[in-house]
């Protein structure tokens, strides 16, 4: 979708992602080895009592589904930031589902714009687990 299609508040649903416990356990020792995330008897001594999975892994399975329905699609240029706000432990087995808004846009000049797309990511009890706003360069369509 062109920038010059989008809406302030169009909005789509995010399909459910499901943190198996093996993926976030390799995506830990790769990319955030520490043991509230890698040693399960250490967890068991924390406020959480087992193992949370890394926040950037959480984000990611919900933009990995986030992906399937999104925005732009070929009209993407890049992305240019996002910002993650972990609000409640996700821990294996949970699902992860949520919105993403248009709370943003922005014209750059007459060939793109800058979109913010706001996440709301919740768990299966229906508690809110993080939030999320990204920024992307969208191409605008030439006249």
């Amino acid at each position: 979708m062109y920038f010059d299609d989008m809406k302030l508040g169009m909005t789509v649903n995010v399909a459910p992602a499901v943190i198996d416990k093996d993926k976030m356990l390799e995506f830990a020792k790769e990319y955030d080895d520490v043991p509230l995330h890698t040693d399960e008897e250490y967890a068991k001594t924390t406020p959480f009592g087992k193992l949370i999975a890394p926040g950037v892994m959480s984000f990611m399975a919900v933009w990995a589904k986030y992906l399937e329905v999104d925005f732009f699609g070929d009209e993407l240029l890049a992305g240019k930031s996002t910002k993650i706000e972990w609000v409640k432990p996700v821990f294996a087995k949970d699902v992860l589902m949520g919105k993403a808004t248009i709370t943003d846009l922005v014209k750059r000049n007459e060939k793109n714009g800058i979109v913010a797309v706001s996440f709301e990511v919740y768990n299966q009890n229906g508690e809110l687990v993080l939030t999320a706003v990204t920024e992307a360069i969208v191409k605008c369509r030439l006249k």
